[in-house]
């Protein structure tokens, strides 16, 4: 079983609004270095066409009334083949892939995935008549969630997994809205898509999927009950059996602060020297206090409630008053925004805000800073402390899914071990935030003990290796079962 169509709505460095892009955009990759054969779909969004590059016709594709082109190209330093589904709903939209300019989702995402998930399954059961044909399709998130409970329509099916990376966002919309899918009416079935009578495009895959993963251990454990479960905790409980928790990984040629293109100074774990120059420069950047000597903590994520701004924000003007420094990257909600700027005009050498994303200044804040927060009330993964571990900056973090699994707590008995990574928090409360915040500051004040934590830090493997070896035994074991 080496042939792998895998699925998603957005993969780095095509397109990003998420961390969904980057684990797109690398584990394909990843399996394709382990000897898979395995072709990428996406959206042929406005803004890959019109980034220049280079695309051949490869086919167009029926779906009943309406029709698709399906685009190829291969992204410079890729091992994957990259189709892209252009249609003008896709294509002739500039923007965000899902909502407008004031963050309203589109009003045709239904359709517009819906089309995605089409071919998808037309790709994967040989009606696109292509020259190729998956043994396994590979389904991410709500967006292609109904590829495979089409796909499982027909005889020619081929092996489906499904990954869950948020069960926050599922798909769910109104019968009205399922009808003018045209998808066959035994979607309609609470063995499939329907749901509470709305179609939820999450539970129709985790219905008919034959492999179930999700992005870390310890979110596979909490969404098998409330609250973690996000409603859909009794289906999957239901296919406890068939899920798995693979921890993400990340690109550690892209994330090497070895070779990291975008910084001030390179540097690696057996010379660490130049993690400072990145300090003193972006301090000087942000206009932030210019003492190397203060502690710079650092955020970078979406500004909204699952990252626990609630928690975070009285917290950040706690560090200005404590001396220290904060540098912010993110967008979202308008009032964390509003408050950030806030903050950030009251305590101009404190806190420094980005309101945006730019990719070269999150790499240059992983490096400059000395703890990176990430306070969630839940998080699948999360992908940031992996690269703050990649880059010796000490995470901070609350005990919930992936990050319980990916960062150890500095305490005696970790330091003893040799085992500490960074900090580890549980209640989520402003309270309990400040309290890990303070053992930083603590930890701050013993130099030697602060870089023994750092270098074992740098030293965990946050590679694609382990975690695209799970899958592909995965692959293999499940297909074994159908052989």
């Amino acid at each position: 079983m080496s042939k792998l169509l895998f699925v998603a709505s957005e993969a780095f460095p095509l397109i990003k609004t998420g961390g969904l892009a980057d684990v797109a955009g690398s584990l394909p990759d990843a399996l394709a270095q382990l000897g898979m054969d395995v072709r990428l779909l996406l959206p042929a969004y406005h803004a890959i066409l019109s980034a220049g590059l280079p695309t051949t016709h490869l086919a167009n594709i029926s779906l009943g009334s309406d029709w698709v082109e399906l685009l190829e190209t291969k992204p410079e330093g890729s091992s994957v083949t990259v189709w892209l589904v252009r249609h003008p709903d896709f294509s002739d939209r500039p923007g965000n892939p899902y909502h407008d300019e004031h963050h309203n989702a589109w009003l045709d995402n239904p359709a517009r995935f819906a089309r995605l998930c089409k071919v998808a399954a037309a790709i994967a059961t040989g009606e696109a008549w292509l020259d190729w044909q998956p043994d396994i399709l590979h389904c991410n998130d709500w967006h292609t969630g109904p590829a495979i409970a089409l796909a499982k329509q027909h005889d020619h099916c081929p092996l489906t997994v499904f990954t869950i990376h948020n069960l926050r966002h599922q798909g769910s919309f109104d019968r009205d809205t399922f009808d003018q899918l045209h998808f066959p009416p035994a979607l309609w079935s609470m063995n499939s898509g329907e749901f509470y009578g709305n179609f939820n495009f999450m539970k129709a895959a985790l219905s008919h999927a034959d492999i179930i993963t999700t992005v870390s251990p310890g979110y596979a454990s909490e969404i098998l009950n409330a609250p973690g479960g996000m409603g859909l905790e009794d289906v999957l409980s239901h296919r406890r059996t068939d899920i798995h928790g693979i921890t993400n990984g990340i690109d550690t040629a892209l994330w090497n602060p070895a070779t990291d293109e975008a910084l001030p100074a390179r540097y690696s774990a057996a010379d660490p020297s130049g993690k400072i120059i990145n300090k003193q420069q972006h301090l000087r950047d942000t206009g932030l206090s210019d003492n190397p000597d203060t502690p710079l903590f650092g955020f970078i994520g979406r500004l909204d409630e699952q990252k626990g701004l609630d928690i975070l924000l009285p917290n950040i003007e706690r560090l200005a008053h404590s001396g220290a420094c904060v540098t912010v990257l993110g967008s979202g909600e308008k009032r964390y925004e509003q408050a950030l700027g806030e903050l950030a005009a009251r305590f101009p050498a404190q806190i420094a805000v980005t309101i945006g994303y730019d990719e070269g200044l999150a790499h240059r804040i992983e490096a400059a800073a000395d703890v990176f927060l990430m306070p969630s009330l839940f998080e699948p993964c999360g992908l940031n402390q992996l690269y703050s571990l990649r880059y010796g900056t000490l995470p901070l973090v609350r005990r919930v899914g992936g990050l319980a699994d990916t960062v150890t707590d500095t305490n005696p008995t970790t330091l003893r071990e040799g085992s500490a990574t960074g900090l580890v928090f549980n209640d989520a409360s402003t309270h309990a935030l400040w309290e890990a915040i303070e053992r930083a500051l603590a930890l701050w004040q013993k130099p030697d003990t602060w870089r023994r934590v750092r270098q074992n830090a740098m030293a965990q493997d946050v590679s694609w290796r382990q975690s695209a070896a799970r899958y592909l035994s995965l692959y293999r074991q499940y297909g074994e079962k159908r052989a």
